[in-house]
């Protein structure tokens, strides 16, 4: 089989920070440079990104060469096309404005085989194209064993479902929208308002009572430090910002 085992999941379960970046980039050559760099898994943004499953492969080529995890960010609640993505060697999927817990287990049935989800099995590049011969039964268990299931929280009103919605089996982590979020509070200016930070703080107490990692964006190292002592291990930095903030210090 192509996957391998899941370094962020690993690190998420230890209770240890990962950090990792997200991107609307399908270029192999900048995910195998954060490979290089030492990040735990490089996240396609394929909500906000104008992605499609076949560009994402050369992609997940990259983080296995560079051992990273390869995540994928989807918008629409569409289990075939969550099937595509790990299919094509994704390990894991975060999805956002899931509402109810109906949903949550919508999105576990999508990226788990049975017996604990509804996944199909196909010739698939994850599997190493062997879903109908002697190493299929291996391969169903460890992808189960290593694909992660990433709600979102992004929306205040979710707050007192939210423990409901994540205490399922097999929610691996909720990662905080922190610019969506204040959106949605009414601070269209940004998140650190403390109301949102107070949010924030909310959420990450949720997810810990309900034995599941907290994840949030950072710009910057003093925001990852911040994050990491409220609670948070799972970091995403986001490309382009990074990407940028390395150019400006050059020029300085």
């Amino acid at each position: 089989m192509f996957i391998q085992e899941n370094r962020l999941k690993i690190k998420l379960k230890a209770g240890q920070p990962a950090l990792g970046v997200i991107s609307t980039s399908t270029d192999p050559q900048l995910a195998e440079l954060f490979g290089l760099a030492g990040y735990d898994y490089y996240m396609l943004d394929a909500e906000h990104g104008l992605l499609h499953p076949d560009q994402a492969v050369n992609v997940i080529r990259a983080c296995e060469l560079t051992g990273m995890t390869p995540l994928v960010r989807i918008g629409p609640k569409d289990p075939k096309i969550v099937l595509q993505y790990l299919d094509a060697g994704m390990m894991g999927i975060m999805m956002p404005d899931l509402r109810n817990a109906s949903e949550v287990k919508m999105l576990i049935d999508a990226v788990k085989y049975p017996p604990v989800g509804k996944r199909g099995v196909g010739i698939s590049r994850a599997s190493k194209y062997m879903a109908y011969s002697g190493g299929a039964e291996k391969y169903i268990q460890f992808a189960n064993e290593q694909t992660m299931v990433i709600p979102q929280f992004e929306d205040p009103a979710l707050l007192n479902d939210f423990e409901a919605m994540i205490s399922q089996p097999h929610v691996d982590a909720v990662v905080i929208g922190p610019r969506d979020l204040s959106l949605s509070m009414g601070f269209p200016d940004g998140p650190n308002h403390p109301e949102v930070q107070e949010m924030i703080d909310k959420v990450f107490v949720v997810c810990k009572k309900a034995g599941v990692a907290a994840g949030i964006t950072a710009g910057v190292k003093a925001d990852a430090d911040n994050m990491i002592a409220r609670g948070a291990t799972m970091i995403l930095g986001i490309a382009q910002v990074l990407i940028m903030n390395g150019a400006k210090t050059l020029l300085k």
